[in-house]
């Protein structure tokens, strides 16, 4: 069974032509058709979903440490089992 993406009923709500990739439920196309949402990218702005692209686990006595030192977000009062978005920082 794929799984869906925080965005995924953004994608429906907005006519996303919904197919199951790498595992998850991901929009290849919406109504308006790619050459428009290609002018709109160029022109205005673009949102892609990332969130099915990766995962980090950090386990042990230094996996705060580690995270605090090379993502963008604050962890300190983060607590297991809550994902949470993120950037890496270009080290």
């Amino acid at each position: 069974m794929e799984l869906k993406t925080p965005l995924y009923d953004v994608h429906v709500k907005a006519g996303g032509k919904i197919v199951p990739f790498a595992g998850y439920l991901l929009p290849i196309q919406y109504e308006t058709g790619v050459i428009k949402e290609h002018m709109a990218v160029r022109t205005q702005a673009g949102l892609f979903d990332v969130s099915h692209m990766g995962e980090i686990l950090c386990e042990g006595k230094d996996a705060l440490v580690n995270l605090q030192h090379i993502l963008t977000n604050d962890f300190t009062n983060m607590v297991d089992t809550v994902r949470c978005v993120t950037r890496t920082v270009e080290l």
